[in-house]
């Protein structure tokens, strides 16, 4: 862990190797589901959501034997870089051809939901084949607007995490464990 932070108020959570070893398991079950939908020729495209999902997503396409592809959605609705706003505002949008596929998004933290749920609707207007939602952490006592989520690395109550891509106001994500910030 970097030293130039004041980790005084960090507390573990969640170490490397579990999440390693839990990353391991999502990208079998991820495998296992898409090696039976796949057709000849097919690739998933994995959708990840920036910056936060950046960490967990390489990880988990690592893991995932399954041919696939990348690309990258930048959404925000952090107008403070702490606390959510009732707008999501994409910055940047995935340029890979979404239609017929099957698409897999992944991001950090499901929380309130507002953000995931904005994400849906878009890409259900590019007419996907199927969509799937996998997150490094479900946050599920702050959530504000229902999101179904297909694949759940860790589901908390509640708490404020950095590391393993999640940040506080921009620092923290190139942590490799999970911390819960106090």
């Amino acid at each position: 862990m970097d030293l130039h932070y004041d980790t005084s108020k960090l507390q573990m959570l969640f170490s490397p190797e579990q999440i390693r070893g839990r990353v391991r398991e999502l990208g079998a079950e991820i495998s296992a589901h898409y090696e039976k939908l796949l057709a000849e020729g097919e690739m998933v495209l994995v959708i990840g959501i920036l910056n936060g999902a950046f960490v967990f997503m390489s990880d988990l396409i690592r893991e995932m034997t399954v041919p696939l592809e990348t690309d990258f959605i930048r959404l925000s609705s952090y107008e403070d870089h702490l606390s959510s706003s009732s707008k999501v505002v994409m910055l940047k949008n995935f340029e890979r051809e979404v239609r017929h596929r099957h698409v897999l998004v992944v991001e950090d933290i499901a929380d309130v939901g507002l953000t995931l749920n904005w994400l849906l609707k878009h890409l259900k207007t590019q007419e996907p084949a199927s969509v799937k939602l996998a997150v490094a952490v479900d946050k599920s006592a702050r959530r504000e607007v229902k999101v179904d989520l297909d694949y759940v690395g860790f589901a908390i109550d509640d708490g404020f995490l950095v590391g393993y891509g999640l940040d506080a106001a921009r620092r923290y994500r190139e942590f490799p464990a999970i911390y819960t910030l106090g």
